[in-house]
């Protein structure tokens, strides 16, 4: 899919957080490594799907990704002053959790027609072991429909940067691990996006298990 682009004020005011913030406080504070960067296709239409075990995930997702994204975060988010105009220039926008939200589907397609990355955690929510056991459809629902591939990225290490009780980052060692990208579902029936979906949740799990 090769669709139109985002206003240059949405591109420049999300590559200016990314090399100004983002990026040096990874490979500074948390010693990020990124492994398989070459695998990400450097146009077209791509589906990043990734595990999910922090608040701290969407800005280290994309910043591996090399792409700008554009991220599903949960609604409650965009209720809070300030942080909901940061995280929106930096590609997020709301999703109802625990219902089928449609909108933030046609978000997500939406974003991929404007030449950004979109990205989903393919469980849906944070897990404390950040494994995947129960992957959602949406991910692959919008891959079917927009006929892209699905990227598989393993995030590991990101469960500790925040302890219980505490608001304080730690400098925990990071590492991001890329997959090879995945054929989109063949169609939305459930039976392929149950398919596809568990193939990513696979994928990414036995990248998690590669460690540090």
């Amino acid at each position: 899919m090769e669709g139109k682009r985002e206003p240059f004020t949405s591109w420049a005011s999300y590559h200016l957080l990314k090399w100004s913030v983002v990026s040096p406080l990874l490979h500074t504070y948390f010693r990020i490594r990124i492994h398989g960067a070459e695998k990400v296709p450097q146009s077209g239409g791509l589906i990043a799907v990734s595990n999910h075990a922090s608040y701290c995930d969407p800005p280290i997702l994309s910043n591996c990704v090399g792409r700008p994204v554009a991220f599903m975060a949960k609604e409650e988010l965009f209720e809070i002053p300030i942080f909901k105009q940061g995280i929106e220039l930096y590609g997020a926008y709301p999703v109802k959790r625990s219902t089928g939200d449609r909108a933030a589907l046609r978000a997500a397609i939406a974003a991929l027609e404007s030449g950004w990355v979109a990205a989903v955690f393919l469980q849906g929510t944070r897990s404390a072991d950040a494994k995947i056991t129960d992957p959602k459809l949406g991910a692959a629902w919008i891959a079917a429909k927009a006929k892209v591939p699905l990227l598989p990225v393993s995030l590991w290490g990101t469960d500790k940067i925040l302890a219980k009780g505490s608001s304080f980052p730690k400098p925990v060692p990071l590492t991001v691990r890329i997959g090879e990208a995945i054929a989109p579902p063949g169609s939305t029936k459930k039976e392929d996006l149950q398919a596809v979906s568990e193939h990513c949740a696979r994928v990414i799990n036995s990248l998690h298990d590669l460690g540090r």
